[in-house]
């Protein structure tokens, strides 16, 4: 073989080898990733069944099905208190809803639609 078709196998092999590495870490980043997220999972169902009961677990876990983003900021708040030393022993459903009634009020909203009536006007009625 000549020289130059050795050299151009040597760099397609390199070129393969590499674009398999790449590959591959990759493919690694992704199971690494997967893992810290499902011990996270893990970590966090732990601590709410530490503090929770069971009936309080069941009203969050439909609290979740309903309106996951209020739910998550709960289970974010529990796991903040419990891990700062606010909650002593287990948290009943009573609890839970009163700790639910004190997210709703910091999460209430008041839309308001303001309409400008001169602008409407003026469009609608200057074309005919």
């Amino acid at each position: 073989m000549e020289d130059a078709d050795l050299e151009e196998i040597r760099a397609k092999r390199l070129a393969q080898l590499q674009s398999e590495y790449r590959g591959g870490s990759d493919i690694g980043n992704q199971k690494g990733a997967e893992e810290r997220k499902r011990e996270q999972d893990e970590m966090k169902n732990t601590i709410l069944t530490q503090v929770l009961t069971q009936s309080a677990r069941a009203r969050l876990n439909t609290l979740m099905i309903g309106k996951p983003e209020k739910g998550q900021m709960v289970e974010n708040m529990l796991i903040q208190m419990a891990r700062t030393g606010q909650i002593m022993g287990k948290l009943g459903e009573s609890e839970l809803i009163n700790i639910l009634e004190k997210v709703s009020e910091q999460m209430q909203r008041n839309t308001t639609v303001k309409f400008d009536r001169r602008r409407a006007a003026l469009d609608s009625d200057d074309e005919i």
